[in-house]
């Protein structure tokens, strides 16, 4: 008999977006692990705190933030056997995943090294995407909308067309990304319709329309971006961007 290997979304920041499930497992679970950046805490061990029932044995695992795949892969070779070892001596491990575990969650890493040995259950999370949409109070889309969710690290000969070819536009991991996107808005003609959002349920939170916004954000940043033509959100765009 071996331990469960559970992939636990925790939402964009607020602790109180986990599912009840979530809950529930993290606090049965004996083992948990999770990602740690360099120079800083662990916003994932963070968002779980409050409900970390104390005791558990803590798996960290420490990331380099950087754009070539070959550093990340690294830290989850790393981690891999560590948290096989637990496994394999019938504790369940419980990974601590920001957002949804298989949205662009680093929780797929470990998923693709231990999900085919070990029993394996996922548990979904609010997505920044979905956060982000009701802290602005901008729906995403409705009726026939097409919704697509690109990464602003896309060059801007694929992201202009893909932008073009959607009603509705959620562009994440901004960073640095952030001024060329900003600027590809804006000679698309777009900016009036596009929301900026910053470190949804955290601290520091920022909610603002993208043309009130300066020329840096932070990674947990994204852009909202509507042009269909939904009358409803459209309105609600507009009373959006005059408040």
């Amino acid at each position: 008999m071996t331990g469960r290997l559970l992939g636990l979304g925790l939402g964009p920041g607020d602790p109180e977006l986990l599912t009840l499930k979530a809950v529930r497992l993290l606090r049965q679970a004996p083992v948990i692990a999770y990602p740690l950046s360099e120079g800083a805490t662990s916003l994932a061990r963070a968002i779980a705190a409050p409900h970390l029932p104390g005791g558990q044995v803590e798996i960290a695992i420490p990331l380099c933030m950087a754009s070539e795949r070959a550093p990340g892969q690294g830290a989850y070779d790393l981690a891999a056997p560590k948290i096989a070892d637990a496994l394999d001596s019938g504790r369940d491990v419980a990974v601590l995943c920001e957002g949804d575990p298989f949205f662009y969650g680093s929780f797929l890493q470990l998923f693709a090294r231990l999900g085919h040995r070990y029993p394996t259950e996922v548990v979904p999370g609010v997505s920044s995407v979905m956060a982000a949409a009701a802290r602005t109070g901008r729906p995403l889309s409705a009726r026939g909308d097409r919704f697509c969710v690109l990464p602003a690290t896309l060059p801007d000969e694929a992201l202009r067309p893909a932008i073009a070819a959607a009603e509705s536009v959620a562009i994440l991991k901004l960073g640095r990304h952030f001024e060329r996107v900003k600027a590809l808005i804006a000679d698309m003609g777009l900016t009036a319709r596009a929301s900026y959002a910053e470190r949804i349920g955290q601290p520091g939170e920022r909610v603002l329309p993208l043309a009130e916004t300066d020329a840096r954000a932070p990674y947990f940043a994204l852009i909202l971006l509507y042009k269909g033509g939904e009358p409803a959100i459209l309105r609600a765009l507009d009373e959006g961007n005059a408040r």
